[in-house]
């Protein structure tokens, strides 16, 4: 795609990786067959190749309006087209940087600015919790759509106390601990299993990606600052063996704090550091799965549907290493049809762009139901919540199913 940017934008870092990544763009079409808003939609600008048009016009320096912004917000950022491109464009860094130039050239509706606002600071915050498990306290009686984004609370039971020679840390997150702790309690369960210690790290919080799915990017790149800063001794130290991710959109998004943090002098070498370091709790469980199945033998759910997260499987391409670890691990996964399409969750998709994501959720949930599931496994805390708002159906982290059948082999049943 030829390109002529505009002189502001040309020998700027985002300037260049834009032009770069446009001139991959051979507009052939690929990515409409697999944009979820597309499929939803039906417009050509609420496609990867419309959007990469709109934004190729803003870096040219044509005229911005509301309503471009409004095509790009209403991008889930789920990367399908990624995987689906044979040019391998990068759409997911362009629709950063067009966002960040949008926000910029267009005022936003003081309304839209203090729902993202509210968002970009609640979920962090502390009052977040108590807030949530008020609403779970008082979930019978909530109206029916506020029950939905609200999900039953699971208790989390017993921590391990031993410790092992290895370690490795976990992040403090922001939502999941007060949504659905259970999900962290189980996951040291299981790591303590297979001999592996997991510890939260002081001071560290929010991976950044809520703040950055509002394009609140500024923020999301002090929040990436501050979780390094807490990692870092014990890097530098040598006393980490990785950093474990049990949600899929935080293991992504700190994988690429190398990319967010490559202008800034100060933490680029310490970024890709961190990146690097990042593992999901199935790359660092696979290798015990032989040790694992055995004493799972007859204590999982018999018909489990595996709905993967976009950002499993489109932004870190781990979709085949989870279901494969699954399946060594004894679960009989029920295959469903469109299982590459986002579920319409994506971070706070699902509350800005409340119709199309109910309307993907739908999508899903009967593809899902069609199986006859008597659960739904996922790895991301947005796609259990807001699966689970649409559904009767148990929806479950499948570290949770892993953890619930070894509690039931320390029981004997």
């Amino acid at each position: 795609m030829q390109t002529r940017l505009m002189e502001s934008m040309k020998d700027t870092p985002d300037g260049k990786r834009a032009e770069a990544i446009l001139r991959k763009c051979v507009h052939c079409g690929f990515c409409t067959a697999t944009c979820p808003t597309y499929q939803v939609l039906g417009d050509e600008l609420d496609s990867p190749r419309g959007r990469i048009y709109l934004i190729k016009q803003m870096l040219e320096g044509n005229e911005v309006t509301a309503s471009t912004q409004l095509h790009l917000d209403r991008c889930l950022t789920c990367r399908n087209c990624e995987t689906t491109c044979p040019s391998g464009v990068q759409y997911g860094q362009l629709i950063d940087i067009g966002r960040r130039l949008v926000e910029t050239r267009v005022e936003r509706e003081p309304g839209d600015q203090v729902k993202r606002a509210v968002l970009g600071r609640a979920l962090a915050s502390p009052l977040f919790g108590a807030a949530m498990r008020a609403g779970q306290a008082l979930r019978p009686m909530l109206p029916a759509a506020m029950a939905a984004k609200v999900p039953p609370r699971r208790a989390p039971g017993a921590l391990p106390r031993r410790t092992h020679a290895r370690e490795v840390f976990m992040l403090s997150g922001c939502v999941q601990p007060s949504m659905m702790p259970a999900i962290d309690a189980a996951t040291l369960r299981v790591l303590d299993a297979v001999g592996i210690s997991a510890r939260v790290a002081p001071r560290s919080g929010c991976c950044g990606a809520a703040r950055f799915h509002l394009n609140q990017q500024a923020a999301a790149l002090a929040q990436m600052r501050a979780n390094i800063d807490a990692w870092w001794p014990d890097i530098a130290a040598g006393r980490v063996e990785a950093i474990v991710m049990n949600a899929s959109g935080c293991g992504a998004t700190v994988r690429e704090y190398g990319h967010h943090l490559q202008d800034d002098p100060a933490y680029a070498a310490k970024a890709e550091r961190v990146s690097a370091l990042v593992r999901d709790v199935a790359e660092i469980l696979a290798p015990h799965a032989g040790e694992l199945a055995p004493r799972l033998a007859g204590r999982l759910p018999a018909r489990p549907a595996f709905h993967p997260p976009c950002t499993l499987q489109h932004w870190q391409g781990l979709r085949p290493l989870t279901e494969n670890l699954l399946a060594k691990l004894g679960f009989a996964l029920q295959p469903f049809a469109d299982s590459h399409l986002c579920c319409g969750s994506a971070g706070t998709y699902s509350v800005l762009q409340p119709e199309i994501a109910g309307e993907l959720r739908d999508r899903k949930l009967e593809a899902i139901r069609k199986t006859e599931p008597d659960v739904i496994l996922s790895a991301n805390i947005g796609c259990l919540a807001h699966l689970q708002g649409g559904t009767d159906t148990p929806v479950l982290h499948w570290i949770e199913a892993v953890d619930a059948a070894l509690q039931a082999e320390g029981h004997g049943t």
